[in-house]
């Protein structure tokens, strides 16, 4: 009987751990566009050329964030983000956007994207003290995409709500996946 009861014992913490580490691997999947990753593991144009968005005249060259684990990673990790460079990231629907900054060790300015390519909100991501990512930076509404570049340039480069946003068009041939 005690044998019983031990391997039983056994059996429910083995299912508990399984719960435990499934709901943990679901979760990370589905948060923050953002987390550590390498840049190598990005989507690259199909056609080879360097993807650029303009916002007013200034352009970025940006690799671009298409599917759910590229979302997730985004530009955490990263120790700096060079001018004039950024992560686009692709969305296959368009819906309101939260963003935090997980393990981000510099600050980055994003801007929320439309599907009629006009910026609905932007905001200046400060890194957070221990890196957790618990500050929410959101849409407010409907995004399709979202670009992260260094803290301040939208605000240097005179970026605003309402400005139209153009991408390579490289860009347009890349498709986020579900």
């Amino acid at each position: 009987m005690a044998v019983w009861l031990h391997r039983r014992a056994n059996m429910r913490n083995a299912h508990i751990i399984t719960i435990v580490l499934a709901t943990w691997l679901l979760a990370a999947v589905g948060c923050k566009e953002n987390g550590p990753g390498d840049a190598s593991d990005l989507s690259r144009p199909t056609d080879g050329g360097q993807p650029q968005v303009t916002i007013n005249g200034h352009q970025w060259n940006v690799e671009l964030a298409t599917t759910p684990e590229q979302r997730y990673l985004g530009m955490s990790g990263r120790k700096n983000v060079p001018t004039d460079t950024g992560m686009l990231f692709i969305f296959q629907d368009s819906k309101p956007r939260t963003f935090v900054m997980r393990d981000c060790y510099v600050p980055l300015d994003i801007a929320f994207i439309n599907s009629g390519m006009l910026i609905v909100a932007i905001h200046t991501m400060a890194v957070e003290l221990n890196r957790a990512g618990r500050v929410p930076y959101e849409s407010g509404m409907s995004a399709k995409y979202a670009l992260e570049v260094a803290g301040d340039a939208l605000g240097q480069a005179g970026v605003a709500v309402g400005d139209r946003v153009t991408f390579s068009g490289n860009i347009l041939q890349e498709q986020a996946a579900p």
